[in-house]
């Protein structure tokens, strides 16, 4: 019997070419994508549908290849859901470097999961995610979804490229709209580094981009958002939580925020209205009766992550805190606002970035739905008090580097209003070592301090006094890392909340400090307060340097050398004034047997262009040295 091989050579052919998608090999990138890329965004093509104010509908597609592992950061394999934002479609397929297809997983893939995390004021209820880890790299990526919504309030911003170290291949968005919903846009961060094809109609726009190479993340760059093209849409006409909204600028959005999410929130029950005037009792200074009801607050409550029903948007109503005793942002927030306003003292529920992310700011010019916490301003006079209403420690009024100099809306029932936070100056947060410590005949290290803590720094230290005795240790020996065999022996703190001065005083020793060498005793002065970070060298450097917040470190340490020994040699005293800070030490001989080092260093804050990058690291480097410089000491 004679069997044919065509049928079946014809059919393993077809197989393989049907496997196979060539344009996702991986040899098809062009070398100038591949340089300084741990990923490459082949396509990300976004079209959004907005029927009507209550309609809006995203398809996307994203094919990454993940050039190695650093690029798995920038696979995103989630979708958020909730009652009013759907997921009708979602799936994800891999191909091998070669464009071979690996395999595709479906809906029944993807792990579902909440994601509410009782910060976020704008944060869906559940998520699904794919949980994949690749066998080899590199690979390819393909990820498809498809979402409904009804809420029209928050369209997503564009930016072409995804980050630091990933180029794009194609960037494609397109929104369609009814003209009568007035779609408006702000675009920040264009230039021809970064060319972007953009067309506009009555009731359409759309945004693509080509071949864009990888930008390397360098030292101390500012945020992705502060330097790569970005896109940012909102609708004037929106809905929000079945809710219909209409808003122009930031009064009119403060207004209607107020109106339609906090207005029927504030009651309070009569037990607790009584027990807040007997507490408040004669007092008339409206920042005393404040920290009365925000100690109130801090103590019957606690913040945890509300996942059912009443996240999102809107806070739980006052009376069921109370009643629980519990909440997260919004809802202690609110709770606060409505007890204070219980006793006649005013406070505005206030919308904010909170933390490190890469966006802090919210936009003053372009009212739309922003931020991702809440926290309760207090007018007091000619001036703003900022309260962190889920903290149980935070002291009254003291807001630290959380939401410390930045815009944030304060939401009025006459409307909305662009503020900024305090600002922690350099001289705000000022810290103050003073201590001695003496060096014995064989090179140990016996000492005390006494360090206070101000501004951010108290911020960065107060957390110490709330470790297990364990913690505090590691913290210690972390701190002072250029000591060796450090032995902590004694540790006090002192927390004044109201002044916010942190104060910690410390007994220590070190075996063998000061090197032995043929019967010479070789140290460093500067024991306790060693800056010993030096940011990397570029020989071109494309982007600004920039240092967030800036400080103020200021010390006094006297030394006691053993007796029978000389000073050999001393290290010279050091004076630099520059534009990013001013740097002092100096050792000034006391006595035959001590030494007293007296120090300052002050970094500011600021935003300085590329061409300064090296002046600023030289800067840092001369501190490095200077503040690791060693005496000698001598036989007498």
């Amino acid at each position: 019997m004679r069997i044919s091989l065509f049928p079946l050579l014809f059919l393993l052919i077809s197989v393989s070419v049907f496997g196979q998608k060539s344009e996702y090999s991986i040899s098809n990138i062009s070398d100038s994508l591949k340089q300084n890329a741990n990923a490459v965004v082949r396509l990300s093509q976004l079209d959004v549908t907005i029927a009507s104010q209550k309609a809006m509908t995203y398809k996307s597609v994203q094919v990454i290849s993940v050039l190695n592992e650093l690029g798995l950061i920038n696979l995103d394999l989630s979708e958020n859901y909730d009652k009013n934002r759907k997921i009708t479609s979602i799936e994800a397929t891999v191909y091998d470097a070669f464009g071979k297809f690996l395999k595709t997983f479906k809906r029944k893939d993807f792990k579902d999961t909440s994601v509410a995390d009782g910060v976020s004021i704008f944060n869906d209820n559940r998520a699904l995610y794919l949980d994949y880890t690749p066998i080899t790299y590199p690979f390819t990526l393909v990820f498809e979804t498809t979402l409904e919504t009804s809420n029209t309030a928050f369209i997503p911003p564009w930016s072409p490229m995804d980050g630091y170290n990933v180029s794009t291949e194609t960037s494609l968005l397109t929104i369609n709209f009814k003209a009568e919903l007035n779609l408006k846009n702000k675009e920040v961060n264009f230039s021809a580094k970064y060319p972007i094809y953009k067309t506009e109609t009555a009731s359409s726009i759309s945004y693509s981009a080509k071949n864009l190479v990888a930008k390397k993340r360098e030292e101390l760059s500012p945020g992705f958002t502060d330097v790569f093209p970005m896109v940012y849409f909102a609708l004037e006409n929106f809905r929000l939580e079945n809710v219909d909204g209409t808003a122009t600028n930031w009064q009119e959005f403060g207004k209607w925020y107020y109106n339609a999410l906090l207005a029927d929130t504030e009651e309070i029950p009569e037990d607790t209205k009584n027990k807040i005037k007997q507490l408040v009792g004669n007092e008339k200074n409206p920042l005393e009766i404040a920290r009365i009801i925000y100690k109130y607050v801090q103590e019957k409550t606690r913040y945890v992550s509300v996942q059912v029903g009443i996240g999102g948007w809107k806070p739980m109503l006052a009376k069921d805190v109370d009643k629980l005793g519990y909440g997260d942002c919004k809802a202690l927030t609110n709770y606060t606002r409505s007890l204070l306003k219980v006793v006649g003292v005013p406070s505005y529920y206030t919308v904010v970035y909170a933390g490190t992310n890469e966006t802090k700011d919210l936009q003053a010019d372009f009212a739309s739905i922003q931020g991702n916490h809440v926290i309760l301003t207090l007018p007091v006079e000619d001036q703003l008090i900022w309260l962190e209403c889920t903290s149980q420690i935070q002291p009254f009024g003291f807001q630290g580097d959380f939401t410390d100099d930045r815009n944030v809306l304060l939401i009025k029932p006459e409307g909305g209003e662009i503020v900024k936070t305090k600002t922690f100056t350099e001289k705000d947060n000022l810290q103050i070592i003073k201590g001695a410590y003496q060096i014995t005949e064989n090179g140990d290290l016996i000492g005390s301090l006494k360090i206070s803590s101000k501004g951010l720094q108290y911020d960065n230290e107060f957390k110490k006094e709330r470790m297990s005795r364990e913690d505090q240790i590691k913290y210690y020996k972390e701190q002072f890392s250029n000591i060796n065999n450090l032995t902590i022996k004694k540790i006090n703190f002192n927390n004044d909340s109201k002044t916010i001065d942190f104060t910690e005083t410390l007994e220590l020793q070190a075996e063998g400090y000061a090197q032995n060498s043929g019967g010479k005793l070789m140290f460093a002065l500067n024991a306790f307060d060693q800056n010993s970070y030096v940011p990397k060298k570029y020989r071109t450097r494309e982007f600004p340097f920039q240092r967030e917040r800036g400080y103020t470190n200021e010390d006094e340490i006297e030394i006691t050398i053993p007796e029978g020994f000389v000073v050999e040699a001393k290290p010279n005293g050091l004076e630099q004034d520059t534009e990013f800070g001013y740097y002092k030490i100096e050792f000034t001989t006391l006595s035959p047997t001590k030494i007293l080092c007296k120090r300052k260093l002050v970094l500011k804050k600021g935003i300085y262009d590329k061409s300064k990058y090296e002046n600023f690291r030289k800067f840092l480097e001369t501190i490095a040295k200077t503040d690791n410089s060693k005496v000698v000491l001598a036989k007498a």
